[in-house]
């Protein structure tokens, strides 16, 4: 029971790391570029999309996507409950915990909504889908990413609960309220910035100032 427990351990913190991954940063980085200084300084893969182009925001997302989705479904097959919806819940949890608040950038991270899908890609694969595509749709309509993931928010539960892949004792639905709230508290800004129809549209570029001998 003792080794059960220290795997399932094993497994959780190995899915925060692995979402603290700063896909994002790493990419400015690599560009000369400390994305926490420039765009909204949000290290996610909407700021880099700003500041670098669609095709290098997508690059970043789909990496943060597979971030998440590598937690919730890969590490729980190494426990001895592959299959436990609690574990799958855990690990998911962490991953999205780590690439919020991620150690390599003193607890500042992205707003999560990558590896939220990510992880719901793994846990609730129908329902995902139904939101993503919601999720385009709403960004197309509006090129308000932020409106997107808000509603995505929104929709995550509601459609959890509808398709019935709410999981073991509604854990997986549970944690789709706990992010859902989440994202919109991380999102209050860009909630103000759009009222006030100043928040910035996909395809807005943003210049970009290289920095020199910048430290992160």
């Amino acid at each position: 029971m003792i080794e059960d427990w220290s795997l399932i351990v094993l497994a959780i913190v190995s899915a925060y790391l692995m979402g603290s991954l700063p896909t994002a940063y790493l990419y400015g980085r690599l560009r000369g570029v400390d994305i926490r200084t420039q765009g909204s300084k949000n290290p996610g893969a909407t700021n880099v999309a700003r500041l670098f182009g669609i095709t290098a925001g997508v690059m970043v997302l789909l990496v943060d996507v597979g971030k998440g989705f590598a937690a919730a479904y890969w590490l729980s097959r190494w426990t001895p409950y592959p299959a436990s919806d609690l574990v799958r819940v855990g690990c998911g949890l962490a991953a999205i915990f780590g690439h919020t608040f991620t150690p390599f950038l003193k607890f500042k991270g992205g707003k999560g909504v990558a590896a939220t899908y990510g992880v719901f890609l793994g846990l609730a694969p129908i329902a995902t889908i139904m939101v993503f595509i919601a999720f385009a749709g709403v960004v197309a309509g509006t090129r308000y990413i932020s409106a997107g993931s808000l509603v995505s928010a929104f929709l995550f539960p509601l459609l959890i609960w509808l398709v019935g892949e709410s999981g073991y004792g509604f854990s997986i639905l549970i944690l789709s309220i706990i992010i859902g709230l989440g994202i919109i508290y991380l999102h209050r800004g860009n909630i103000d910035r759009i009222i006030q129809g100043t928040e910035n549209r996909l395809g807005q570029r943003i210049p970009v100032k290289p920095e020199k001998n910048h430290r992160g």
